[in-house]
C-alpha cells in the first residue's frame, strides 16, 4: 500500500470508530511528546477533521524534546484549523508523587509514573470534551518487545498506528511533512531524566527489531527474544481468576 494511502486508510479508519460509538466521539486527544509517532498520529488525527487536542505535558522534560513537542503544536496549529494546542507542565504534581512515594523509590516504577501521569491528564481533557484518548504506540513497541510506557501511553482508546512499524511510522512523517527535525531525531520515551534513548533501553535500533521479528534466523533474533519475554505478559489479556460456579 502507498504511503499516501495508508494515511488515508488509518485517517478513515478513526473516523468510522467515533462513528461507530454509541456516544460519536467529537475530538481527539493526542499527547505530543516531540517525537515520530506522536507526530504523525496527531497530524492524521487533525486530518479527520475533528476537534483534535494536541497535549504537552512535560515532567522534568529535556528541553530539546520539549522544543520539539512545542514547534510540532506550531506546525500543526498553522496547517490545522481544528487543532488545539495544549502545555500542561505536571512537575509539581510528580514531585509530589515522589515525595508521598518516597519509601517505594523505584527509578523505573517513576519513569512509569510519568506516562500513568499524563494519561490520567489526556483522559481528563477527553472526558471534559467528549474526546477519544488517540494512542501512539507501534507495531514494534506493542508487539513485538512491549514497550509500552509511551508520552501519554499508559492506557488509551484507539490505536490507529498499531499495525505499523517503525520505519512505516518514519515514511507517514515524511509524506506528512513532520519537521524534519522530528523526522531525524533519536527515538526516545521521554521518561528518564538522562533523556536515554529507546535503542540504549532495548540494546537494539528499531531496524533490528522489525528485522528478527521477520525473520527467526536473524543475527539480532536471540537478543529480541530476551527483550521480549519478559515484556510478554504485557501482549496477552489480563489474567482473570474463573470462580466455578454450582
Amino acid at each position: 500500500m502507498k504511503v499516501s494511502r495508508k494515511i488515508e486508510y488509518i485517517k478513515e479508519w478513526i473516523l468510522k470508530y467515533c462513528k461507530s460509538m454509541l456516544k460519536p466521539a467529537n475530538s481527539l486527544v493526542v499527547g505530543a511528546s516531540g517525537g515520530i509517532d506522536s507526530s504523525v498520529v496527531s497530524t492524521i488525527c487533525a486530518m479527520t477533521g475533528k476537534k483534535t487536542f494536541v497535549v504537552s505535558m512535560p515532567i522534568q522534560q529535556n528541553k530539546e524534546q520539549h522544543n520539539l513537542s512545542l514547534r510540532h503544536q506550531e506546525w500543526l496549529k498553522k496547517n490545522y484549523k481544528n487543532v488545539e494546542p495544549i502545555v500542561i507542565p505536571l512537575d509539581t504534581i510528580f514531585r509530589n508523587f515522589q515525595i508521598a512515594l518516597s519509601n517505594f523509590n523505584s527509578l523505573h516504577g517513576l519513569a512509569n509514573s510519568r506516562a500513568r501521569l499524563r494519561m490520567t491528564t489526556l483522559y481528563q481533557i477527553a472526558q471534559s470534551n467528549n474526546g477519544l484518548v488517540v494512542g501512539t504506540g507501534n507495531k514494534v513497541e506493542d508487539f513485538g518487545v512491549g514497550f509500552y510506557t509511551k508520552y501519554g501511553d499508559g492506557g488509551v482508546d484507539i490505536s490507529p498506528i498499531g499495525d505499523c512499524t517503525k520505519t512505516e511510522v518514519w515514511e507517514m512523517g515524511r509524506e506528512l511533512g513532520i519537521i524534519k527535525q522530528i523526522i531525524d531525531a533519536v527515538p526516545t520515551d521521554g521518561l528518564w531524566n538522562d533523556a536515554r534513548s529507546d535503542e540504549e533501553q532495548l540494546g537494539l535500533s528499531y531496524e533490528n527489531i522489525e528485522e528478527a521479528m521477520k525473520n527467526s534466523k536473524s543475527k539480532y533474533y536471540k537478543k529480541y527474544s530476551k527483550v521480549r519475554e519478559p515484556n510478554l505478559h504485557k501482549m496477552k489479556s489480563i489474567p482473570v481468576c474463573k470462580i466455578k460456579r454450582i
